[in-house]
């Protein structure tokens, strides 16, 4: 059954859908409960975090080559729940309270009270104050060193707007952390922590991402204190991209191939060097790649180079 948490304004789903799902609120008017505060960040309802954390695979850091925030993850914010309104706007509508909207979809906020979960502060936030961020939980930076370079793009992408993975926070707290994991860095406010690492584990869980060990023993260090920690109940998703290929210089034991007669008899060359009349249809060795080029024109340019 679907349970639901109602505050004027909103109607907030069981966090096993991850959704948030808007009621009609008064365009310019408090669309929550004035004396209503609201813990940021998605609920956790699903199997107990610390279980959780031990089934996920540890491996070391992947290397972060070929990274790009919006290449990779899709640029700026998306509507992954069909409700015309961003995932920035639906986290802030979800982690604030006091909220008032500006637009009469009820979409754009123009203001809400933060109770920060990241250092225990309250910020009464306005629109373009830029003293509130839209958090990763798992950086995406991270996520692509721990398996995301596996995901799909459109996977990717999913991950960088799942409401489990975003967090309403304080701009220099999330600034602060960076692209770290949590053996890097934990939130200043302790008190905060189980859950921070719970959704972490849960994210990873969810999208086939790795630990590393001293990630791993970092988590189990702040679990160990509330053992009865629940993490997001989800279902694992595959990885169904393209496993990286290994480049020549991390192959190893790969045997060198000997080189032919003719071509340790061949000169090293730069390839598109120019090239002497002398050496017209002679053949060359490309001094890095080992390719063979011979020396001649083409059908655009009459000068000679190693082609």
């Amino acid at each position: 059954m679907l349970s639901v948490l109602i505050t004027t304004g909103s109607l907030v789903a069981d966090p096993g859908t991850l959704n948030t799902i808007k009621t009609p609120a008064v365009s310019g008017s408090v669309a929550s409960a004035a004396s209503k505060t609201v813990v940021p960040g998605a609920k956790l309802n699903g199997p107990s975090a610390l279980s959780t954390l031990n089934s996920l695979p540890v491996k070391g850091k992947a290397a972060s080559t070929g990274y790009d925030r919006n290449a990779k993850f899709g640029n700026g914010w998306k509507d992954s729940d069909g409700n015309k309104c961003d995932e920035r706007q639906d986290t802030l509508t979800r982690d604030m309270y006091k909220v008032k909207y500006k637009d009469s979809k009820n979409c754009q906020l123009a203001s809400g009270v933060l109770k920060d979960s990241y250092t225990g502060t309250t910020i009464n936030w306005k629109v373009n104050s830029g003293s509130v961020d839209i958090d990763h939980v798992v950086a995406l930076k991270n996520v692509w060193i721990s398996g995301g370079q596996k995901l799909t793009q459109a996977q990717r992408v999913a991950v960088a707007n799942d409401p489990l993975n975003l967090m309403a926070s304080q701009a220099s707290a999330n600034r602060s952390k960076g692209d770290d994991n949590a053996a890097e860095w934990l939130p200043t406010n302790k008190a905060f922590r189980c859950q921070y690492v719970a959704t972490q584990v849960g994210v990873k869980k969810k999208y086939a991402l790795s630990v590393t060990a001293a990630e791993k023993d970092a988590m189990k260090r702040v679990l160990q204190a509330c053992p009865t920690q629940k993490t997001a109940a989800v279902t694992p998703i595959k990885p169904s991209g393209k496993t990286p290929a290994v480049t020549p210089s991390t192959t190893k034991n790969a045997p060198a191939k000997a080189p032919s007669a003719n071509a340790s008899q061949a000169k090293q060359v730069s390839p598109g060097a120019y090239c002497a009349k002398a050496d017209v249809g002679a053949k060359g060795i490309g001094k890095k790649n080992g390719k063979t080029y011979t020396c001649k024109a083409s059908s655009t340019e009459a000068r000679l180079r190693w082609r």
